[in-house]
């Protein structure tokens, strides 16, 4: 198993410079910012030049107080008991450009509760709660989504 923020636990698994592609599906929300940065870091190192790391964690700016309420740090919702922090995608920007990594937005709210899309493509790394592919959307509301980014080396 690997520890991300352990950085003999990389070593152990990959050179650096030789991953292509890394999927964090609800995982950057049960570290600590500087676990954050840390776990982004040991990313960056070893994902290969044009490599990519996708991110999706639940969205701070989403327009649905009861989905706010059920994943903010002590929430309501499952896991929510250990989330340490709820992203929007300024912090998360923040965070990976602090590594080094260019952000490409996949889906998110603005500050202003709109939602984004980008078109993103299944085999280049499933996120099931997201805008397409969680069971809880519908055509007319969306009710479970969360913040994506590909982070780019």
């Amino acid at each position: 198993m690997l520890n991300i923020l352990k950085e003999k636990d990389w070593k152990r698994y990959f050179k650096p410079n030789t991953i292509d592609a890394i999927l964090a599906e609800h995982v950057w929300e049960h570290l600590t910012p500087e676990e954050g940065i840390t776990a982004a870091a040991f990313s960056y190192t070893y994902l290969k030049p044009g490599g990519y790391l996708r991110i999706a964690v639940p969205d701070g700016y989403h327009n649905n107080p009861l989905y706010l309420a059920q994943v903010k740090p002590g929430g309501s919702g499952p896991g929510s008991n250990d989330h340490k922090i709820l992203y929007t995608y300024k912090k998360l920007d923040y965070l990976l450009r602090y590594v080094g990594f260019n952000i490409k937005h996949l889906e998110y709210f603005d500050e202003h509760h709109r939602f984004h899309f980008t078109d993103w493509k299944k085999k280049d790394g499933f996120i099931r709660r997201s805008k397409r592919y969680d069971e809880r959307n519908t055509k007319h509301a969306l009710q479970y989504t969360s913040l994506i980014v590909d982070a780019i080396k």
